[in-house]
């Protein structure tokens, strides 16, 4: 049995001193001061993270499944180093090795260790140390390279001092701080982290069996459209998530949208035959299940 890597003591540390500052917002919204401000910026900033990971970090930076103006790509940058998930390249060179390896032994977030690993204990231990040369593209954007170099500067500033100084203008800087710093912080984490964890378990593989990334609305419905996962493990290049009419995949609407006003353009999608011939092929290797496991009765 392989060893697990040693235990990340910042990232341990920050991670329960987030969690705790969570409660503690808790306690401050019902027991200190209420603030409909500071709830509002909250969940502002939910939103705004939360898009800036699912349609900047994975869907544009990590598969370039469209293109889009610097001014959008600096935002996403700014509000995905409020999420505190890492710079936009190292996010990207570890979800390119998930995709690449999904399911095995190099596979960051394997869930095949199991779901608390998936979900949050692979962050808890020191990563493998990167060379970055699954990222060329990335390193030749400016943009994306001064995020990484000043990751540090970017994320303080983006979920710390500018919700403590949009607070000063109600006067509640600290719920303000707390609310949409930490607790939105610590609920994005468990959203976003569901996906490596919750959809590789829960829900149904209508594309593929290869891997098991599953396609579940509970999941896509607090990722912005992240969900439908085992369609994105099939078609990683599509800017959709949620592919059919009924889906829940707002980062979708919001990457269309864009591109009618021309901040996003070269929205790539596979074909409908594509995603069929996808359909069949899974509907065929269940037949053959099925007759198999009949015929060793």
């Amino acid at each position: 049995m392989s060893r697990r890597r040693p235990l990340d003591k910042l990232n341990t540390w920050f991670i329960f001193v987030s969690h705790a500052l969570a409660v503690v917002a808790v306690l401050y919204m019902c027991l200190v001061k209420f603030s409909w401000w500071s709830l509002g910026l909250g969940l502002a900033y939910s939103w705004a993270c939360t898009l800036s990971i699912s349609a900047g970090y994975h869907r544009l930076f990590s598969h370039r499944t469209h293109r889009a103006r610097g001014v959008l790509r600096a935002v996403y940058l700014f509000f995905g180093a409020a999420s505190v998930q890492n710079s936009a390249l190292k996010w990207s060179a570890d979800h390119r090795i998930h995709h690449l390896n999904v399911d095995r032994k190099q596979d960051p977030y394997n869930i095949r260790k199991g779901f608390w690993w998936a979900h949050i204990g692979w962050v808890l231990h020191r990563g493998v140390p990167r060379d970055f040369e699954n990222v060329k593209d990335l390193k030749a954007d400016r943009l994306v390279m001064w995020q990484h170099r000043h990751y540090l500067l970017c994320a303080l500033l983006s979920s710390v001092v500018l919700p403590f100084s949009l607070g000063l203008i109600w006067g509640d800087p600290i719920g303000a701080l707390l609310i949409a710093g930490f607790l939105r912080l610590v609920v994005e984490w468990h959203s976003t982290f569901s996906i490596n964890s919750v959809a590789h378990i829960i829900g149904c593989r209508p594309y593929s069996l290869a891997n098991s990334a599953r396609d579940s609305f509970v999941t896509a419905l607090v990722t912005m459209g992240e969900g439908y996962h085992n369609f994105h493990h099939r078609f990683a290049n599509d800017y959709r998530n949620g592919v059919r009419w009924f889906h829940f995949d707002p980062t979708k609407w919001w990457v269309w949208s864009l591109s009618k006003v021309h901040l996003t353009w070269d929205l790539k999608r596979a074909s409908k035959q594509a995603i069929l011939n996808a359909r069949e092929k899974v509907k065929a290797e269940l037949r053959l299940k099925k007759m198999s496991a009949a015929g060793l009765r």
